[in-house]
């Protein structure tokens, strides 16, 4: 963001209207994305999405059945982001 402004604020703004073009509500959505994240193996991004996905009345459970979706479609690499994804909900 500090080093490319423009390309970060012309991101942001693609990322905005593709969420405005969803028909998934907001929890959906991060639930989904959460297990997108999990499947593609991009950890660095979940704590911020499992406290956003929280803040809209996600629960533990949710979560953990989001990570563990992949599953079937990835194999056992969706595992490695369970303990991220638990101990970000868990955090006070």
């Amino acid at each position: 963001m500090k080093e490319a402004p423009e390309h970060s604020k012309t991101w942001m703004e693609a990322v905005q209207k593709l969420d405005r073009a969803s028909s998934l509500d907001e929890k959906t959505m991060e639930i989904a994305y959460i297990a997108v994240l999990a499947a593609v193996g991009l950890e660095s991004g979940i704590p911020f999405h499992v406290k956003r996905a929280k803040e809209l009345g996600a629960s533990r459970e949710d979560i953990k059945s989001a990570i563990l979706l992949g599953l079937p479609a990835v194999g056992n690499k969706v595992i490695k982001s369970l303990s991220i994804a638990l101990s970000s909900f868990d955090e006070v």
